[in-house]
């Protein structure tokens, strides 16, 4: 499983391909947390995964896609409110349904570094460790307070790879 997919299932939107006709499905999240998604809506034959979820993100994830990353205990509340959304803005949004395509963005960023890390580390308990510990190589700061911006998160991402290759950090 990649990196992206990881992501998604963290968030509860399940990426499959269906073998031999290249169908895309967003599965159990979407279907669970999108008042307005049925599974009519969900299908595009001839489109890679990531085509499909750039799609939803433009859309805007469901909100639930936050508490799923939450409940699965990734991230805390304060968490999100620091990385992702403000928490009354979180509250506005559950009125909503749905986040705004920069929210579901922000979202999957954060999702694809933790997903990133719980590959390179091997669990997510190491890799809710190091997220959270200052490292030197982020100038002391805990890499999961980069994930604020693109470019912090490019930064952490370069550096699990270095990590995953055995390069000194």
């Amino acid at each position: 499983m990649n990196t992206i997919h990881k992501a998604a299932e963290l968030l509860g939107l399940n990426i499959s391909q269906a073998m031999g006709d290249q169908e895309t499905r967003i599965l159990e999240g979407l279907v669970r947390n999108g008042p307005e998604i049925t599974s009519s809506t969900l299908r595009v034959t001839h489109l890679p995964p990531r085509v499909r979820l750039l799609d939803k993100i433009r859309e805007g994830f469901p909100v639930g896609a936050v508490q799923h990353i939450v409940d699965s205990g990734r991230l805390n509340l304060s968490e999100v409110d620091q990385v992702v959304l403000p928490r009354k803005t979180l509250a506005n949004r559950r009125k909503v349904g749905a986040l705004t395509a920069d929210q579901s963005d922000r979202l999957l960023r954060v999702a694809r570094v933790i997903a990133a890390a719980e590959e390179v580390f091997g669990n997510a308990e190491k890799a809710h460790v190091w997220l959270r510990r200052p490292t030197t190589a982020l100038d002391g700061e805990p890499p999961l307070d980069l994930l604020d911006t693109e470019e912090g998160a490019r930064e952490v991402e370069t550096l699990l790879t270095r990590i995953a290759h055995g390069i000194a950090a």
